[in-house]
C-alpha cells in the first residue's frame, strides 16, 4: 500500500473518532494527531487495530485503535465478557479477578474493565490497590473464579500498558479458549456495544486477606529451614523498581526468616514514570545501578529486583573479588533448578515422577542437570502460558518442580501458573542462606554447577524497530532466513535446525527431516552447530523487537581455575556469531 493511500484510511479513521461517542479528552488528542505535520504518529495510532492477542493487548497508551486506552480496554473486557457467558452458561454466578500494576492509568483500566464485567452480571474482585501479577493467578483458583485480567505491561518501558487474561486454572488463556474470546473482541464493532454503566453491587475489593494466604503457601514451599535460621542475618537489598513487588516481596522474606532486608527508598516510591531508570526492567543491567549502590554501601550479600508487576526477578552476587556481578535469566534457571532437585534427592523426595520445564530458547545446560538427576524435562514455546499448559497436561501424573525461561521468569511448584518473583526471591535468598551453610556464596555454586555440567554462556540480543516500518522490517528479515538457510555458525557447521513455523527439524547429519511435537506453530528459527553453539531467533510478540538468543560452550573444565579459559572461548564464538548476523 502507498503512503498516500495509507494515510488517507487512516485520517478516515480518525475521523470517525471525532465523529463518535468518544470523551472530549480522547477527541482533543485525535485532533493534535491530524493537525501534526508530521503524519508518523497518526499513522501508528490507527493504521491498524490494536490485537487481543493470545496473550491480551500491550501497546502504548494514547488515542487510537492501535493504542490502549478506555476503548481498546473496554472492547477487550466486552468480548471476554460475551465468551465467559457463552462458556459458563450454567453456572449461576460467573467471577473474576481483576488486578493492576503501578503504570499510569492502571486503576482506571482496571475499574473501566470492572465495571463492564459487572454490567454483564459477572461478580469481581478487584484488588484493592496494585498487587503482582502472580497473586492475580493464586486469587483466581483460590477463589474459584473462572477468568482474571491483569492490567500491566510487565517491564516494557512507561508509555505502555497492557491487559493479561487468564482462565479458570490461573493460568494465561490458552486454545480453543484464546481464539474464541478474540473472535468475540473482533466481533466489537462500535463502542456503543461495550457495556461501560457498572454494577458496583457485583464488586468485592479484596487485598490484604489474600496477601497473607499467598504468603503462607510460599512460606510452605521452603526446603532449608535450618540454612535460613542459621543465615538469618544475611543481608539482601530489595528493590521492586517502582512496582507492585513492594507489597508482598519483603514480608515474604520476613515470613521465610530473613531479619535484615536492606529497601532502596527512591525506588520504593510507587511511579508509573519510573524515574530512577530508563528501562524498568530487570534484564537491563542500569535497572539494578541503585540497589547495588545500596548494596556496596550497606555491605549486603545479595541484590534483588523485580520488575513492576513483579513477575520477572533480578538478582545480583559477589564474586570471589567481592564485587557485584549479575545473574541472567538462564543462571537464575541454573541455580534454582538445580537447587530445587539437589535438595529434592537429599529429602528424598525423588520418586521418578517429576519433571521441569523450561522454554526452547533457555540454556541448554539445564537439560543436561536434569538429564543427570534423573529427571524429565519438558521444552516449550517462550511465554509463561506455555509452562503452565505443560503444568496442566500432567497434573495428578507427575510432579512439577520448577520451571522458567531466559528471561528471567521462574515458578517453583504449581501453586500459581505464571511467573513469580515473589517466590523466586524468596527461592533465591533460601539457596544464598544454604550456600553460605555449606561455605560458599552463590557465585561459587553457580561455579561448580559449571565444573560439574560443562561450562555455558548465553547472550540475548534485541534489535528494536518500532512503527509499521518497523514490523515490515522484522517481517523482511524472518522471510530471509528462511529463503537462506544458514549452514555454518562460528566456524561450525549447523547440524540441526528448528523452523517452528513449519513445525520441522533438519537433520544434517543423518540426512533427515521430523516434525517437531509442539501445541501450535510458532515464529521462531533454531540452529544447532556441531561445537554445540545454539542460536535462536524470534520476533517479540509483545514489542517491537527481533529477538537473537546465542548459547556457546566453552573447553572442558575440570576445576573453578578453568573456567575463565571456558568463558574465552564461549566469548570468541559469541562475538562470531553477532558478526555473522550484524548485530
Amino acid at each position: 500500500m502507498d503512503k498516500e493511500t495509507l494515510l488517507a484510511q487512516v485520517t478516515s479513521k480518525a475521523q470517525s473518532w471525532l465523529d463518535g461517542n468518544y470523551d472530549e479528552e480522547t477527541k482533543r488528542e485525535v485532533r493534535q494527531l491530524l493537525q501534526n505535520e508530521d503524519k508518523r504518529p497518526l499513522i501508528d495510532a490507527f493504521y491498524k487495530d490494536l490485537e487481543f492477542g493470545t496473550g491480551g493487548l500491550r501497546g502504548i497508551m494514547g488515542a487510537g485503535t492501535n493504542r490502549m486506552n478506555i476503548y481498546t480496554v473496554g472492547a477487550a473486557t466486552q468480548g471476554l465478557s460475551n465468551y465467559l457467558l457463552q462458556e459458563f452458561a450454567d453456572l449461576e454466578q460467573i467471577k473474576v479477578v481483576i488486578g493492576h500494576d503501578c503504570r499510569n492509568n492502571s486503576r482506571k483500566f482496571a475499574e473501566i474493565a470492572a465495571d463492564i464485567f459487572t454490567a454483564n452480571g459477572i461478580k469481581v474482585f478487584l484488588f484493592e490497590d496494585l498487587r503482582p501479577t502472580p497473586e492475580v493467578s493464586f486469587a483466581i483458583r483460590k477463589l474459584g473464579c473462572q477468568s482474571g485480567i491483569m492490567i500491566t505491561a510487565s517491564h516494557n518501558p512507561k508509555e505502555y500498558n497492557g491487559y493479561k487474561a487468564y482462565w479458570e486454572d490461573g493460568a494465561q488463556v490458552l486454545g480453543p479458549h484464546d481464539k474464541n474470546i478474540i473472535a468475540e473482541v473482533n466481533r466489537i464493532s462500535s463502542i456503543e456495544e461495550i457495556k461501560f454503566n457498572g454494577n458496583k453491587e457485583l464488586i468485592e475489593i479484596i487485598g490484604k486477606d489474600m496477601d497473607r494466604a499467598f504468603i503462607e503457601t510460599v512460606k510452605s514451599f521452603v526446603l532449608s529451614p535450618q540454612a535460613i535460621e542459621n543465615q538469618k542475618d544475611l543481608k539482601i537489598v530489595y528493590t521492586p523498581i517502582h512496582g507492585t513487588g513492594s507489597k508482598l516481596v519483603p514480608d515474604a522474606l520476613k515470613a521465610i526468616g530473613f531479619t535484615n532486608i536492606i529497601h532502596v527508598p527512591e525506588q520504593d516510591i510507587t511511579s508509573g514514570d519510573f524515574p530512577t531508570v530508563v528501562s524498568p526492567n530487570p534484564e537491563e543491567p542500569a535497572a539494578l545501578d541503585l540497589a547495588i549502590r545500596k548494596g556496596i554501601e550497606t555491605g549486603a550479600d545479595i541484590v534483588l529486583a523485580t520488575d513492576p508487576d513483579a513477575d520477572r526477578i533480578g538478582a545480583a552476587i559477589r564474586d570471589d573479588e567481592g564485587n557485584f556481578v549479575l545473574v541472567n535469566g538462564n543462571q537464575m534457571m541454573i541455580i534454582l533448578v538445580y537447587y530445587l532437585m539437589t535438595r529434592r534427592k537429599e529429602y528424598g523426595l525423588l520418586n521418578g515422577r517429576e519433571f521441569v520445564v523450561k522454554t526452547i530458547v533457555t540454556s541448554e545446560l539445564v537439560r543436561k542437570i536434569a538429564d543427570k538427576m534423573g529427571i524429565e524435562i519438558f521444552d516449550c514455546y517462550t511465554g509463561f502460558k506455555w509452562i503452565a499448559d505443560v503444568i496442566r497436561k500432567n497434573e495428578g501424573k507427575k510432579k512439577y518442580i520448577g520451571g522458567g525461561e531466559e528471561s528471567y521468569g521462574f515458578l517453583a511448584d504449581d501453586f500459581v501458573r505464571d511467573k513469580d518473583s515473589v517466590s523466586a526471591c524468596t527461592l533465591f535468598a533460601e539457596v544464598a542462606a544454604w550456600a553460605r551453610d555449606n561455605g560458599k556464596t552463590v557465585y561459587q555454586l553457580l561455579q561448580d554447577i559449571y565444573v560439574e555440567y560443562g561450562y555455558s554462556k548465553e547472550v540475548g540480543i534485541s534489535l528494536v524497530r518500532k512503527g509499521k516500518e518497523g514490523a515490515d522490517e522484522i517481517e523482511a528479515m524472518m522471510r530471509n532466513f528462511r529463503a537462506n538457510p544458514i549452514k555454518q555458525l562460528a566456524g561450525s557447521p549447523v547440524v540441526l535446525s528448528k523452523d517452528f513455523v513449519k513445525l520441522e527439524s533438519v537433520d544434517y547429519v543423518k540426512e533427515e527431516v521430523t516434525t517437531l511435537e509442539m501445541p501450535t506453530t510458532s515464529n521462531v528459527l533454531q540452529y544447532f552447530t556441531e561445537d554445540g553453539t545454539k542460536v535462536s531467533v524470534r520476533p517479540s510478540g509483545t514489542e517491537p523487537k527481533i529477538k537473537f538468543y546465542i548459547e556457546a560452550q566453552g573447553g572442558p573444565v575440570t576445576s573453578r581455575k578453568d573456567l575463565r579459559q571456558a568463558e574465552a572461548e564461549a566469548d570468541e564464538k559469541i562475538k562470531a556469531v553477532r558478526e555473522f548476523f550484524g548485530i
